[in-house]
């Protein structure tokens, strides 16, 4: 599976979409994701990387705050629309932040938010998957958010392939989002 996985990136049937191919983002595709350990989600339960996948995998987003970054929160709520589709690919959709679990349940009431946001107040996660935003010093109120990825993870915790812009102001939208699912798909058989 990885091996043909490999292959049809290398020759470029799919593809880890991204704004810059010449700016790497993240743990590389074919590798193992790191663990996450049990963060906390938005209602205080503990999560791991095996209790959120679906029956296919995860699709992991890293973004930097649902309190203060208009551009994650019309991104939260843009992918709030694919859920379901998500779902029928057999993949669970969950958000990484550096926001609290107060902040994040806030944002989820509101917003109706239908999946799982998890809360990295202290950017461990955000660290081990080697995405802390370097622009922010310590001291910055945005001090350890990440740069924002998704990352497809499959059900062995490899990951299978990301999304990423060059800029944290545009985002990839939920439609690719689904279309990279299909796209793994069809290269699983």
């Amino acid at each position: 599976m990885r091996l043909l996985l490999a292959a049809l990136l290398a020759l470029g049937l799919i593809q880890s979409a991204y704004a810059n191919p010449n700016f790497e983002l993240g743990p590389a595709v074919g590798v193992e994701a790191p663990s996450i350990g049990t963060p906390d989600d938005h209602t205080g339960k503990p999560r791991s990387l095996e209790s959120l996948m679906g029956e296919n995998g995860l699709v992991l987003l890293f973004y930097r705050s649902a309190a203060w970054c208009p551009y994650c929160q019309t991104q939260l709520m843009d992918l709030n629309k694919g859920v379901s589709e998500i779902e029928k690919r057999g993949y669970t959709l969950v958000g990484v932040s550096y926001d609290a679990p107060k902040v994040l349940a806030g944002f989820v009431s509101k917003r109706s938010i239908k999946y799982p946001l998890l809360s990295d107040p202290k950017s461990e996660i955000i660290d081990r998957y080697g995405l802390r935003d370097p622009q922010y010093k310590a001291g910055s109120f945005a001090y350890g958010v990440p740069q924002p990825i998704i990352l497809f993870i499959d059900r062995k915790g490899v990951v299978t392939a990301k999304l990423y812009e060059d800029t944290y102001k545009k985002r990839p939208p939920v439609g690719l989002v689904i279309e990279t699912l299909d796209n793994l798909k069809l290269a699983r058989k």
